[in-house]
């Protein structure tokens, strides 16, 4: 525990970018985002302590972990749904790497799609519209798992916001 209220506060703005950066990196999936969420609540509760930091903490990993896991279960249930194996999807993470470094940030996204589908298609015998619509359903599926993962590492950061302004209210 930290005793200079200074040092408190330096911790809590350091934590508060931290929180920001995994946010970011929920949506663009360049650091592992929930982690990252995790650790920082962890690490801010064991430096502050105290009555109000440590319920705030566990209440948002709390939150991040179910989002993290709600969002691996629903895209991968989706991904079972239309069949589509691992082989694809290192194909499409491969090329959306690729995409990152060419076009950032949006050939992120660009080149998953494009890998995706273009693994479909030669896994499914040039049947562009089975890859397509495979792809479809895999692409919305990570998508609204990447938004519901997202609304709960924000609800993990209000949960800091509201332990912060609770910690240092006069």
């Amino acid at each position: 525990m930290l005793d200079a209220p200074s040092a408190e506060a330096i911790t809590t703005v350091v934590a508060g970018l931290l929180l920001v950066l995994g946010a970011l990196g929920v949506v663009l999936p360049i650091l592992p985002g929930s982690l990252l969420i995790v650790i920082t609540l962890i690490v801010w509760a064991v430096l502050l302590g105290g009555p109000v930091a440590w319920p705030a903490a566990i209440l948002g990993v709390v939150l991040a972990v179910i989002g993290w896991g709600s969002s691996t279960v629903l895209t991968g249930r989706s991904l079972h749904r239309q069949q589509i194996p691992r082989g694809p999807i290192m194909i499409a993470i491969l090329t959306a790497l690729i995409g990152l470094i060419v076009f950032p940030p949006l050939g992120l996204f660009i080149g998953f799609a494009a890998g995706l589908f273009g693994a479909e298609f030669v896994r499914r015998e040039r049947d562009w519209r089975a890859a397509g619509t495979a792809s479809l359903h895999a692409l919305r599926a990570v998508g609204l798992g990447i938004v519901l993962e997202f609304l709960l590492a924000g609800l993990a950061i209000s949960s800091f916001l509201i332990g912060s302004l609770i910690h240092f209210w006069p």
